[in-house]
């Protein structure tokens, strides 16, 4: 299978502090990966230097096999579709104008019936019809992150990149937004992939197709979630104790116990 991102040898740091340390990770065609990890360990970092808000260095960083560097800005908006983990609440226009947003990249003078359409197809898929002309600003923290999902999905990019997209979302509408998110992905006639930022264990192992693990800048696990979410692995990286429940159908399931003392790290 191809890999549709490439990364080798991706380094960042703030100042003196190295927040990522020669990182390489491959993503496929069809591909959801989850990066997980504690708060600090690099993975809202990686997004944004992917996405080349933040420069980093790195000796290869390539998209559907052209380098980031070399693409502007609209060229990388048609490739990348990146959601943030806080959502501005200031602007007061429409829903359907904040999904429109998505489409800028392929707008010339005008916005074209096509543009229209994938908006109103958009916002149905999500089942935000409803919101379509109340303001933006109006909406709840969870009605927004579903907006914003919304509008990258309307940008019809190769790659997503979503720093925790479930944060601000009820239980029930995590569920609803990740199967949408994995069911776009999963699409054979029209390859892309995801990858996300995210801090719920079992959402990952639900949904991933791959897990990899953060900690500290570097990737100190990176598979299957039945082959990376082991107690070993999570006590490592978030310091707690863990059972590991496999059941016979469905995704493996993480049962947190408790934290990892330094006195029983000793023993």
């Amino acid at each position: 299978m191809t890999n549709l991102l490439e990364i080798k040898g991706l380094s960042f740091q703030y100042g003196a502090h190295e927040v990522l340390k020669n990182l390489e990770l491959g993503v496929l065609e069809n591909e959801l990966v989850c990066v997980l990890g504690v708060n600090g360990a690099g993975k809202s970092t990686l997004l944004k230097c992917i996405n080349k808000i933040l420069p980093s260095t790195s000796m290869k960083l390539e998209l559907d096999s052209k380098s980031l560097s070399d693409l502007n800005q609209v060229e990388l908006s048609k490739l990348v579709a990146y959601v943030p983990q806080s959502v501005r609440t200031g602007f007061s226009i429409d829903v359907f104008d904040v999904v429109m947003l998505g489409r800028k990249p392929y707008i010339n003078w005008m916005i074209s019936k096509n543009d229209r359409e994938i908006v109103s197809n958009t916002l149905r898929y999500f089942g935000l019809e409803e919101f379509a002309f109340r303001k933006f600003n109006m909406l709840s923290g969870g009605e927004r992150q579903r907006v914003i999902i919304a509008k990258a999905i309307a940008q019809q990019p190769r790659l997503f990149l979503l720093d925790e997209p479930t944060s601000d979302l009820d239980l029930n509408n995590q569920i609803q937004v990740m199967k949408k998110i994995k069911s776009l992905v999963s699409d054979k006639e029209n390859p892309r992939s995801a990858l996300l930022a995210i801090h719920d264990i079992n959402i990952a192992s639900r949904f991933a197709d791959r897990i990899v693990l953060l900690s500290n800048g570097e990737i100190v696990a990176n598979g299957a979630p039945i082959d990376v979410l082991t107690p070993k692995n999570i006590a490592e990286v978030f310091r707690v104790s863990s059972e590991v429940y496999i059941p016979p159908w469905g995704p493996i399931q993480i049962i947190i116990k408790d934290e990892i003392t330094q006195e029983q790290e000793r023993e």
